[in-house]
């Protein structure tokens, strides 16, 4: 069963697994989303936690198996719009 994008941008992120896809000036960062804001992700991993802003990153979600590619600002909304906005 293959995933479609939306799907994911629609649904609860807190919980899942992520891949911050290294970019100018950022490391390979990954780990599960613990908070979520409009313009930010907050990532717990092995070590501590790390906030990474949205915009600027792409990401690579594990989502029931399988990953998942989306550009941070595709999803820069409040948790509670993205939700409603996605369709």
């Amino acid at each position: 069963m293959s995933l479609n994008k939306r799907d994911v941008m629609r649904s609860e992120l807190i919980g899942l697994e992520v891949e911050v896809l290294p970019n100018t000036g950022c490391g390979n960062i990954s780990g599960t989303i613990v908070d979520e804001t409009k313009n930010t992700f907050v990532l717990r991993r092995s070590d501590r936690e790390v906030t990474v802003p949205k915009a600027a990153h792409d990401f690579m979600f594990t989502y029931q198996g399988e990953k998942v590619l989306i550009h941070g600002s595709e999803i820069q909304h409040r948790p509670e719009d993205r939700i409603k906005k996605i369709r």
